[in-house]
């Protein structure tokens, strides 16, 4: 299992934490998606033989969000 934090900008409120945590939450091998608004941080814990970290940032990025 691998943590990552990554940081996005473009976060501001509860919608931006639900689409990131949803949409990221929804990929095989992850096992853990934390948004932190203050930060402007989302920290992942995920398996890297099922997903990999450009899916994961791909996946904020289809939100709308910017990955750092």
């Amino acid at each position: 299992m691998e943590k990552v934090t990554l940081s996005v900008q473009g976060m501001s409120c509860g919608h931006c934490v639900k689409a990131i945590e949803g949409s990221v939450g929804q990929l095989n091998g992850v096992q853990h998606v934390e948004v932190n608004l203050n930060e402007a941080k989302v920290t992942v814990e995920f398996d890297s033989s099922q997903v990999s970290l450009d899916s994961i940032k791909e996946a904020i990025d289809d939100q709308g969000y910017d990955v750092l």
